[in-house]
């Protein structure tokens, strides 16, 4: 049996969280500035946020493009649970249509 003794031997399991929101038309600005000022300061904090972004695809049809990448489910799940997510997410979860997946992706040391 083969174990990692190295860091480039070393295969880390990241989440990934791509796809794609669609909000009203009219309220596509707001959700994505509402979203930015919540999610991204909470990101930066958690050690397991690798990068977060929202940005607007087509504000005519309300479509806005969500990556997320999380070192572990676990820090994904921290993201999530705290007060100021969970308000986001009861707030416009009624209004949007979610095409948002999640993805587990193996990958190695970058440094290797």
């Amino acid at each position: 049996m083969n174990t990692p003794n190295t860091l480039q031997d070393e295969v880390r399991t990241a989440v990934i969280i791509a796809g794609r929101v669609f909000v009203p038309a009219e309220d596509v600005e707001t959700f994505v500035a509402e979203a930015r000022a919540t999610s991204y300061p909470l990101a930066a904090a958690n050690p397991g946020n690798v990068m977060i972004s929202f940005c607007v695809e087509d504000a005519a049809a309300g479509s806005v493009t969500v990556l997320e990448q999380w070192a572990s489910q676990e820090a994904l799940d921290r993201h999530v649970a705290t007060p100021e997510i969970t308000a986001l997410l009861t707030k416009w979860g009624p209004r949007i249509r979610n095409e948002v997946r999640r993805f587990h992706a193996d990958e190695k040391d970058p440094r290797a």
